[in-house]
Formats: C-alpha cells, structure tokens, sequence
C-alpha cells in the first residue's frame, strides 16, 4: 500500500556556479524513516540553484509516483524553500519555470510542507548529488568513506534507528481560501476603473453571484467564515454565499479588503487615463510603488491584504474560509501565492463573480489551486 506521508530530501550543487551540475533526491516514509526511492541525476553545466530546484522536482515527481498524498520536503537550500513557501521573489528568470514545475507538482498532493534543514542533515542527498557532480565532471564518484551515508541505507528501520538526516514532523492540514471577486456592475460592463466608489451590482451581476452562490457551496460545504469588503457589490456577493451555504456564517465586512483608490482615474476608461495622464500612467505600469493621482499604490493594497491572510491563517487554522474582495487585492494575494514578478499584475485577467482557491499551511507552504473559474458562469 502507498504511503500516505513521505518526506522529500533533495539538494543540488554544480562545480563553479556554473560548472559541473547534478542533484541527488531522497523520499522516505514519514513514519518509519524507510528509504523509498533515490533519484539522482547529472546535469552537465549549470548553476547551483538550477540544481537544487532540479533535485526539489525529481523528489516530488518520485513522491508522486509512489502515490503519496502528503509530502514534507526538507532541502539545506534557503533560496528554494523560501521562494517555495512564497516568501521570497523569484527575480532570476533562469529558476522561474523550474519554480513553476515545482509548483504544478505541489498541486497533486493533498498537502506540501517546506523546511530548512541544515546540510549535515541532508547528507544522504547530498552525497547523491556529489556523486552526480563528480559524473558531470568526469571524475571518479565519491564513496561512503568521504563522511556520507551509502547511497542504499538499511530499510525498515525505526524512528530511534533511522538516520541523522530524517526525524518525524507533526502533520499540519492547510487553511483553503476560496477568493471571490464581485459580480458585474456597470463600471466592470464599460472597463471603468472601479475602487472606492460604491456601484452597485448590475441586473447581470445579480445574476452571476447566485451562479457563484451555488459553486462556493459545492466547493466547500462547511466554511468557517465569509469575510467582505464593505462595498455593495462585495456585501450583496458575499450575502449570496453565505444564503447558498445555509445561512448559518454571518458575512464579517474587513475595510482592509477594499479596492484600490484609483484617485482621479476614478470612473474613467483606461484609453481616457492614457489620453489624459500618459506619464503618471507609464509610471504606475512600471512599478506597483507608485499610485494614481490622488490614490493609492499596489504596494499599499499588497500591505493591507497581507494583514487579512495573516490574521486568517491565525484564527482559522486548517479550515476553509470565503473571501470576497475586488480585482487588485485578490491578484496581489495570488501573486505572492504563486511567487509571480509585478509584471503578473497587468498580465492576470480575472473576471466578475471569478473563483480563486489556495491553500495555505503554517510552515509557509502554498498550493494555488484554481485561478479565476468561472465554469459556474458558461449559461448566464
């Protein structure tokens, strides 16, 4: 029978930076510190971070083939861990559709958690991946007699037997976001720019938040909260959730949810901003630091949305919660979900009454699991 919970061990490394690269991955039971497979692979020439992510994709795709539903990666590479969890930007752009792998993999377990571990307690993986070095290298590989375990170690061994480089972790269950944005208005309908002030929904969007209604409930028939922006078009979205859901989850307004303050662009087409402010306009494209006239930067919105998770994380550990907010806040928080550059901001396009699922767990680990659904909406 498959395991349900495996730890992952992977590092990577190259001869140079860039030189000589290999990455060596190891998968145990969680339970019993067994040795279920070993991956390890040259690389030719590549950098070190090429191939620690390498080592990290062929740990979860081995973990995958055993049929793993849990997997606790453990990795001595910080820049990796930390661009997994989210918490670090992916600026080279060498390691984004690496990362992006390894995000796709992430997303057929039920659960993936990161560690850092330090290196002497990766030295099973480690050794793999200086023996796939050496390879790379022509050289001769390394044996056991250097310090590192062999590349086989006893199986079926006990937590008080296993070796140094595996130890049990508690098994945490991840907090679901389902991130809705409001149904149609008839600033959406024209392509206004739409942030503080309050429009109502239209006749169409009326329509599409019961549509919505009924998809949150089949996703998630017990939530534990419905939280809103305190605009109409979030309240009257989120009231219709929380109706489909049963009614017993009273809608909890957060101002931190909030649109953007767009400023003097308020109400206006973007080729009416481009006409009038061209400058300002170039300005705020380039970076999310700078704001509209009058208004409000994306670095600001990104501030108040990470206090709403954070504090969602907190009191609502290993549940599922609703959160119905507008365009700029939900894009900032898949963003940084899925460790994108600012460039994803002007690239994502999500639509009224769209659903968003992520799962967040307490080490920092990250699974975005749907972007912009909007399948519910195909008979409007």
């Amino acid at each position: 029978m498959a395991p349900r919970v495996v730890s992952v061990e992977a590092d990577g490394g190259s001869r140079g930076n860039p030189g000589p690269a290999g990455y060596g991955a190891v998968v145990r039971d969680a339970e019993t510190g067994e040795v279920l497979a070993e991956r390890s692979e040259s690389l030719g020439t590549a950098t070190n971070n090429v191939a620690e992510y390498q080592g990290l994709i062929a740990g979860l795709t081995a973990a995958a083939e055993l049929g793993a539903a849990e997997v606790d990666v453990r990795m001595d590479s910080k820049l990796v861990v930390e661009q997994m969890c989210g918490r670090w930007q992916i600026k080279h752009p060498g390691l984004r559709p690496l990362a992006a792998e390894a995000a796709g993999l992430v997303g057929r377990f039920t659960a993936v958690r990161f560690a850092w571990i330090p290196r002497e307690q990766n030295r099973h993986a480690d050794a793999l991946a200086n023996a796939a070095m050496d390879a790379a290298a022509g050289r001769p590989a390394r044996t056991p007699t250097t310090g590192q375990p062999p590349a086989t170690p006893a199986t079926g061994s006990d937590p008080a037997t296993a070796p140094a480089s595996w130890e049990p972790r508690p098994t945490f269950t991840a907090t679901r976001l389902i991130l809705v944005r409001h149904g149609e208005t008839e600033y959406t309908e024209q392509r206004r720019y739409s942030g503080r002030g309050d429009v109502p929904l239209s006749a169409k969007g009326r329509d599409q938040v019961l549509a919505t209604a009924a998809r949150v409930a089949a996703l998630a028939p017990s939530v534990a909260a419905v939280l809103s922006s305190p605009l109409s078009r979030c309240t009257a979205t989120a009231a219709a959730i929380t109706e489909a859901l049963g009614g017993d989850v009273p809608v909890r307004t957060e101002d931190d949810l909030i649109e953007c303050d767009f400023g003097q662009w308020e109400g206006r087409t973007f080729a009416e901003v481009r006409q009038q402010w061209p400058g300002e306009m170039d300005a705020w494209l380039a970076s999310p630091r700078i704001a509209p006239p009058g208004g409000e930067s994306f670095t600001h919105v990104a501030e108040r949305a990470h206090r709403v998770i954070a504090g969602l994380l907190t009191a609502y550990p290993g549940e599922t919660v609703v959160v119905v907010s507008h365009v700029s806040p939900i894009k900032l928080v898949l963003r940084d979900a899925l460790a994108a550059g600012d460039g994803f901001l002007h690239r994502l396009f999500l639509d009224a009454a769209g659903i968003s699922v992520l799962d967040m767990w307490p080490d920092g680990g990250v699974a975005v699991r749907t972007v912009n659904d909007t399948a519910h909406l195909a008979a409007l």
